[in-house]
């Protein structure tokens, strides 16, 4: 008997602490999901720029990047002449430059389903590799910037932080309604279970 009322009232004092850290882990989650990042970052205070540079090298071929007014120009540095996007076979050569991963094929891709692995700009190279852990390589089509690695490791992250998040489909949208109803459901339950431990009635 001794023993049964030791192990109730243990778990009766860790359910109050273990239900105090859950109603804090709702508090902070019901303040990210009714606050977008961008916002809270001060990037609403940001004057876009009419024009930027970036120069880069792909390929041994000095490139220049102008960003006007959101749309994106490449030419050769300094001639500034017009270059043309990556083929296959140098987005393959660009990935067994940059990684240590052993490239097979490349297909270009314009377009990707919601919620798709490549979250990226378009289009893009998916540069597929021999490794086990079935690594793509995403290549940028003009810049040759690796943008993107995925792994079966990372879309098992990918997946396991949609269920977190509550976000089915985009899988990177923290501010989803979904996330915020529940959000709320489970700060009235922590409250409610820790009212009701200190309710001795109940």
């Amino acid at each position: 008997m001794k023993t049964k009322k030791f192990i109730r009232k243990s778990h009766r004092y860790l359910s109050i602490f273990v239900s105090i850290q859950l109603l804090l882990w709702t508090l902070s989650g019901i303040y990210f999901a009714y606050n977008k990042i961008e916002l809270v970052r001060g990037e609403q205070y940001r004057l876009p720029k009419d024009i930027e540079y970036r120069i880069f090298d792909r390929l041994g071929l000095s490139i220049i990047e102008t960003i006007e007014n959101g749309k994106k120009s490449y030419e050769t540095y300094p001639e500034r002449k017009p270059i043309k996007p990556l083929t296959t076979e140098q987005a393959i050569n660009i990935t067994r430059q940059k990684t240590s991963l052993n490239p097979t094929e490349a297909i270009l891709i314009k377009n990707v389903d919601a919620g798709s692995e490549y979250r990226g700009t378009l289009p893009a190279y998916k540069v597929k590799t021999d490794s086990k852990d079935k690594i793509n390589v995403y290549v940028g089509y003009m810049t040759g910037d690796i943008t993107s690695i995925r792994s079966d490791s990372w879309r098992v992250w990918d997946l396991m932080w949609s269920l977190h998040i509550m976000d089915y489909k985009e899988r990177d949208n923290i501010n989803n309604i979904l996330l915020k109803i529940f959000s709320v459901l489970a700060l009235v339950s922590s409250i409610s279970g820790v009212l009701l431990f200190f309710n001795k009635k109940a």
